[in-house]
């Protein structure tokens, strides 16, 4: 089968009047079909602008990007993006906010629409579907940004620090919700975080990236009993600790090659 995600000898240089800049160099990438990746490391390492690549955001000055075998050349519906901003419009209601993929898409039918409902009052808020966004806490903008974003049927979802503005009870039952979301339909998931413990609670693999340039310093396989877990569970699982530690260690080694 192939990779959903597949980069390879990824380069990237940033320009501006002061002059370039190597933000990216060489990475060699592959996530497997269903398999959800955290990438982690310290500021400066290229972790947004490594996701911006792969989801045809931005064109890398070297390397190419497959998507399900095929070549990345612009922004592609297989992939949603989830931000660490809701980014709601505030004059639309909810139900309207998680529908407008499928508008600017042209994908606004009857049966995506119901589809559209049906999410929401499974990420509950069917109750909420009328209000709007300055009515709703943290917590629930960021799972109406969710359900917008799997409105439209992407076969894989980037996470961009999304739990990042949250306050901590808010953020691993949102942890939860989205893991189990995003298990129950076999998404293929790529996270970014600063957030080590939530690496490790909602990963199988976690990438390790060091800075100036931005450069793959180390992979870790989380072991099943941890990435088959709740990340609210996987938390309180004997050895947590131990591979918090390791992760940690890592990620100090990389913040020491600045």
């Amino acid at each position: 089968m192939l990779p959903a995600v597949e980069a390879s000898n990824i380069t990237h240089v940033y320009v501006n009047e002061n002059g370039a800049s190597l933000a990216l160099d060489q990475i060699a990438l592959t996530v497997a079909d269903g398999e959800f990746v955290s990438l982690v490391g310290p500021s400066g390492c290229g972790k947004t602008t490594l996701l911006s690549i792969i989801a045809g955001l931005i064109r890398p000055t070297g390397g190419t990007v497959r998507i399900q075998g095929q070549p990345v050349t612009g922004p592609t519906s297989k992939i949603g993006y989830m931000l660490q901003q809701d980014f709601l419009f505030p004059w639309r209601n909810i139900r309207e906010n998680v529908t407008i993929g499928l508008e600017v898409m042209g994908k606004l039918t009857r049966e995506t629409k119901e589809y559209a409902l049906h999410l929401l009052d499974e990420l509950g808020l069917g109750h909420a579907a009328l209000k709007y966004p300055g009515e709703l806490s943290g917590g629930m903008r960021q799972r109406a940004a969710l359900a917008r974003t799997l409105a439209t049927e992407p076969d894989i979802l980037f996470l961009d620090e999304p739990f990042s503005s949250l306050d901590f009870h808010t953020k691993l039952q949102l942890e939860n919700l989205i893991f189990q979301t995003l298990k129950d339909r076999s998404k293929t998931s790529l996270l970014v975080t600063h957030d080590i413990a939530e690496a490790i609670a909602m990963s199988d693999r976690i990438i390790v990236l060091q800075p100036n340039p931005g450069r793959i310093g180390s992979e870790i396989i989380i072991p099943p009993y941890l990435a088959e877990a709740l990340p609210i569970d996987a938390r309180e699982q004997d050895g947590f600790q131990e591979w918090f530690r390791l992760v940690r260690k890592e990620f100090t080694s990389m913040e020491k090659r600045r």
